[in-house]
């Protein structure tokens, strides 16, 4: 008997990934949720070593102008800044560019341009232009992959960078399980890759992994910092399970500390422009 067989070219990966984006547990193309987030997300991110592990595969050179979409608060814009010659940052919230410029101002960076925008937004009517690399850093949250992909490589002169989610990413499963809640972290890299080999983009991938444990003034800081993964919110049972389970897990040593690390995997996708 022959097996049914799938050719992976005729599937539609666009759709695949608009199907399974739909899925999710934690929509985040919510200006206001990553307004409330910035602060928060900035000093989380302030302890990692991300932004070195990515300058080293990306090997930024002195003479290039860059794009950073859906720059956050700066966590590659300002690293970057020291390294080409010029960057544009574009994000949809007000309070991460807010902390962005801040940012610059306090490290002395004049070249990075900040821009509010949307990945639906008229990049041309945004003043965006053409740049020499294309960067989209756990950013690529649009509608539509396969556009947003066409809108990156159509801006950039030299390369594109995808950075995208490993698995579940920077969501903690147990944190689910302990109040009982379904993790759907939607898709992740190899939906971005195998779209792009459907369009003939020849990508490369390198993967870097992080290893996550903040430390916290009190265990209420620890509570706060994990509800962003329940975007839509806690009923009062789920909020108690999710309290017990934080404080079950925090051990004191110079600070709260959950009483394991998180490992956290992205996938840097690449290609050279022709």
């Amino acid at each position: 008997m022959q097996e049914d067989t799938i050719d992976v070219r005729l599937i539609d990966w666009n759709r695949v990934w608009q199907a399974r984006r739909a899925e999710r547990s934690s929509p985040k193309r919510d200006a206001d949720f990553w307004n409330g987030r910035a602060a928060s997300f900035a000093k989380a991110t302030a302890g990692s070593d991300f932004s070195d592990r990515f300058l080293a595969i990306v090997n930024p050179k002195s003479h290039w102008n860059v794009l950073d979409m859906g720059c956050g608060s700066g966590t590659l814009a300002v690293p970057l800044a020291k390294s080409v010659a010029s960057v544009t940052a574009v994000d949809l919230s007000g309070e991460m560019l807010a902390l962005a410029r801040a940012r610059c101002e306090a490290e002395g960076i004049d070249n990075v341009t900040i821009l509010q925008g949307r990945w639906e937004d008229n990049w041309n009517e945004l003043g965006i232009g053409v740049h020499d690399v294309a960067i989209a850093s756990r950013s690529m949250v649009a509608d539509d992959l396969r556009g947003s992909v066409l809108k990156l490589d159509a801006i950039a002169r030299n390369r594109v960078y995808i950075v995208t989610v490993v698995g579940d990413g920077p969501y903690d499963r147990r944190l689910f399980e302990a109040i009982g809640k379904p993790l759907n972290v939607g898709p992740d890299y190899i939906y971005n890759y195998n779209m792009l080999y459907q369009m003939g983009i020849p990508a490369n991938v390198a993967f870097i992994e992080e290893t996550r444990n903040r430390t916290y003034s009190d265990p209420e800081e620890a509570f706060a910092s994990v509800q962003w993964m329940f975007f839509g919110g806690l009923n009062s049972l789920e909020e108690e399970k999710l309290r017990a389970y934080v404080r079950a897990h925090l051990v004191f040593h110079n600070g709260w500390r959950f009483s394991y690390d998180k490992v956290v995997r992205w996938a840097v996708i690449w290609w050279e422009k022709e």
